[in-house]
């Protein structure tokens, strides 16, 4: 699973829709970014932080709570949980939902599991703007990412200068909007913000690759923006040919076409 890897980090990827799981290990501590997918997954990267660890503390950082992030929860009791605050008190509604929703993928592909399945419970909420959480010399800095979905969250670690991106600035997808394109856009301008005060070495998606290079950040940030322009100009004029163009080439179309028609949806509920 290891794509990537240098003193602190190392990222592993799924083989379901390229997901990112990361291990940062510094000198106070391990962090855990969103470990997923499959058990055998989970396992690799369990058994990795109980290779590094030593005597350091454990923590979970969740970008946000799509039930693929969260999935592999339980396969770490011992440590404390880090996320934002919309995360912490969704409804509990919502939080069965999202349970169901990983129950629902281990039925279908009888997956089981040896750990229980449950909604994370957050030791350290996070709440406000450029919010800064130190573990010893390490210093995460959050800022609140709504517009994915309405509880995302990016995360600036210092002194590597990595940014945990979440389900933003992928390579690979379009961006997929569940809750809000204003809000998706918002958060995706932050990137000027954080690049110019920030010495930012890595960023990290939840998809895809990850990249060192400040050209491709911000092409990623263009592509977003570029793609969410359009769609808001497309759908109200209602020209469905222009609509489907803006994803010709991509990859993994069969897919990603679903992904792309519940975006116009949720654009043409936005344009009334």
């Amino acid at each position: 699973m290891i794509v990537w890897k240098d003193e602190n980090l190392t990222l592993f990827r799924s083989v379901l829709y390229e997901t990112i799981s990361s291990v940062l290990v510094t000198e106070d501590c391990v962090i855990v970014v969103d470990p997923c997918w499959l058990p055998h997954e989970v396992e690799e990267i369990k058994q990795y932080v109980k290779e590094v660890i030593g005597s350091r503390p454990l923590y979970l950082l969740f970008t946000h709570s799509d039930y693929d992030h969260i999935i592999g929860y339980r396969a770490f009791p011992e440590a404390k949980v880090i996320a934002s605050h919309a995360f912490d008190t969704k409804s509990l509604n919502d939080k069965e939902d999202i349970i169901e929703q990983i129950k629902e993928f281990d039925d279908e592909y009888y997956v089981s599991r040896n750990y229980e399945i449950d909604y994370p419970k957050v030791d350290h909420p996070i709440k406000g703007e450029e919010v800064s959480f130190s573990i010893g010399n390490t210093k995460l800095t959050f800022f609140q990412a709504p517009g994915h979905n309405d509880d995302g969250m990016l995360t600036v670690i210092e002194p590597m200068g990595i940014i945990i991106a979440g389900d933003y600035f992928s390579d690979i997808e379009f961006p997929y909007i569940y809750f809000s394109s204003y809000e998706y856009e918002k958060t995706v301008l932050k990137l000027d913000y954080i690049l110019e005060h920030y010495p930012i070495n890595l960023l990290v998606t939840g998809h895809g690759t990850p990249t060192r290079d400040f050209a491709e950040m911000k092409k990623r940030q263009h592509d977003s923006l570029d793609y969410i322009h359009k769609m808001r100009e497309f759908v109200v004029e209602e020209n469905k040919e222009s609509i489907d163009q803006i994803i010709e080439g991509c990859k993994f179309p069969r897919n990603m076409k679903k992904f792309h028609k519940n975006n116009q949806l949720l654009f043409k509920s936005e344009s009334k």
